[in-house]
């Protein structure tokens, strides 16, 4: 059976750009399959002996197919096609050197924590999803403040009330986390990063916890809704236990640069460190 290499396209995305067509066919020619991933998919669409999965689009397109990648442990390899392109690796027109360098096997695997995250009602039924940035639980349309109890592991940790709060990686934590007041976190850090969203309480404040331990929160009073990586929101209903915690398997994000490129591009793509009052 040949091995292969899946592709997901951003839905915007024409197919038969040049640049793509012309990946294709080097990717027939040294004898891949490539065939197409459907977005939003689970792991169980990934072909047998897939080698690669490469994203076509912009980083919620890279995020779609690392939730498909991470649980099968297929390496990820993003092109941007998008606006920011913070977690891509190449753009279009090094699409093709790109490929090239990963087949003749000059690249670098870098790991990331993923999160498993599990939804527990009052029934007994239990829902689970995989996140790459972030869980995020929010106050529902009724609008009432949410109490949130916080425990881990076996230790019950604090109860707060709030707007609701994340729980992030460290690839998460220069998206929404970076938003709500949360610190950026080096990708390859295996912490896990918990934020209140608009705290009624001063002093409560980001917290980040070992990846070992697996967090659990619980609604006590109102409704919610909770999102993964900004996918559409799920009710919760007053009782709901959430249970995050890293996924036993990391995504494996092909990079074809030796040198870790984090910290020039915190600077280029978000910002950071460029001084308001330019250098006379």
């Amino acid at each position: 059976m040949k091995e292969a290499v899946g592709i997901l396209f951003h839905p915007g995305v024409d197919r038969k750009l040049p640049a793509i067509e012309e990946a294709r066919r080097l990717l027939v020619g040294e004898g891949f399959e490539c065939w197409e991933a459907p977005r939003g998919g689970s792991r169980r669409v990934l072909r047998p002996r897939t080698r690669l999965l490469l994203t076509l689009g912009g980083d919620g397109t890279l995020l779609s197919g690392a939730r498909l990648a991470a649980p099968a442990g297929v390496p990820l390899l993003g092109v941007n096609l998008g606006r920011l392109g913070f977690l891509t690796e190449l753009e279009l027109a090094g699409l093709k050197r790109g490929l090239q360098a990963f087949l003749a096997g000059r690249f670098r695997l870098e790991e990331r924590t993923v999160l498993q995250v599990s939804v527990t009602t009052q029934t007994g039924a239990t829902r689970r999803q995989v996140g790459v940035n972030e869980v995020v639980i929010q106050r529902g349309a009724d609008g009432g403040l949410l109490r949130l109890h916080i425990g881990v592991d076996s230790e019950q940790v604090g109860v707060i009330d709030a707007d609701g709060l994340l729980v992030a990686t460290a690839t998460g934590s220069t998206a929404y986390a970076l938003a709500a007041g949360g610190p950026i976190l080096e990708p390859s850090v295996e912490n896990l990063l918990l934020v209140p969203i608009n705290p009624f309480a001063l002093t409560v404040r980001p917290i980040v916890f070992p990846g070992r331990h697996q967090l659990s929160l619980q609604l006590s009073r109102a409704a919610g809704l909770l999102a993964v990586d900004g996918q559409k929101a799920r009710r919760l209903a007053e009782g709901d236990r959430i249970e995050v915690a890293a996924h036993p398997r990391r995504l494996q994000m092909v990079r074809l640069s030796q040198a870790d490129r984090f910290y020039g591009l915190l600077q280029q793509k978000l910002g950071w460190g460029l001084p308001l009052v330019p250098t006379p």
